[in-house]
């Protein structure tokens, strides 16, 4: 295993890359979690439950390579990175947390048992961008409170942290481990960024990536996912396109036959021709220019 330049560093964002480097770590997950959410307690260690990489989930289309983990207290964390942006985004995070949530109880368990869910995802696009407040806004926490009354809530049980890194300056206009994360996913090739960068669990990281980096099967399994999420993106733009030209046919078709319905009704009022002319002038059939009548 050899030496790679910055240049030639795996992107840590490429999610095959991230669950190498987090997913087979667990004291520098426990570091994301806690940086990541920092006015919540601190967790100690987890255990991750799905540390395996199979080549079907490399492959695999509208798969997300996620990290599952449980800490000392049995909270469920699913920490992923996402680099491309569905349609229903939000309904399939959200229908994960609870997923996690709903598993943890066995039947006939009481809900006293049940523990947190919390998810905490890693956006490379931006997910809220309607307002100017939410285009300055890169870190979103959402948790179960009243609409009118945000203090008054019903726990944290479901947690869903959201960084959105496209926005990376507004959280690096900040101090601490949190911005140095963002800089670390966004700046991880330029040295001179990281070298200024010292909290232990980074530099930890950036070695993690160095060294699946001058791996030549890392190298191609991170490619094998690369490509298969440019394709991914290629079939989603085909489907798109070819739905808008549908949709310009249907259309082109739809305002053809209201024109002719339209010339069929005229000449209805006119009382001069018959049916069968009608049909014969407009292209419609005898039976549409019936039920024009």
């Amino acid at each position: 295993m050899g030496s790679v330049s910055d240049a030639d560093l795996l992107d840590p964002k490429n999610d095959y890359v991230f669950k190498r480097v987090f997913g087979e770590d667990p004291a520098l997950l426990v570091a994301l979690i806690n940086d990541l959410r920092p006015d919540l307690p601190e967790i100690c260690s987890v255990e991750i439950l799905n540390p395996g990489i199979n080549a079907e989930e490399l492959r695999g289309k509208y798969i997300v390579l996620d990290v599952l983990a449980r800490d000392a207290a049995e909270h469920a964390y699913n920490v992923e990175i996402q680099v491309r942006r569905y349609g229903a985004w939000h309904q399939r995070a959200l229908y994960y947390l609870a997923r996690m949530l709903a598993h943890q109880l066995e039947e006939g368990e009481d809900y006293d048992r049940l523990r947190a869910a919390v998810g905490i995802h890693l956006l490379d696009f931006d997910l809220f961008s309607a307002t100017p407040e939410q285009r300055a806004q890169a870190l979103w926490r959402f948790e179960m409170r009243d609409a009118h009354q945000p203090d008054v809530t019903l726990g944290n049980r479901l947690q869903l942290t959201l960084i959105e890194l496209k926005k990376a300056d507004c959280l690096r206009e900040g101090s601490g481990a949190l911005a140095e994360w963002v800089s670390f996913f966004e700046h991880w090739r330029e040295e001179e960024t990281m070298s200024e960068i010292e909290h232990a669990p980074i530099r930890e990281a950036l070695n993690r990536v160095r060294e699946l980096s001058a791996d030549e099967e890392a190298r191609r399994l991170a490619f094998v996912r690369e490509r298969a999420l440019r394709d991914e993106v290629s079939l989603l733009k085909e489907a798109r396109e070819e739905g808008f030209h549908a949709g310009e046919q249907i259309g082109m078709q739809k305002g053809r036959l209201d024109a002719a319905q339209d010339t069929a009704r005229n000449l209805i009022q006119l009382g001069v021709l018959s049916d069968g002319q009608i049909a014969q002038a407009t292209g419609l059939t005898v039976d549409q220019v019936e039920a024009l009548r």
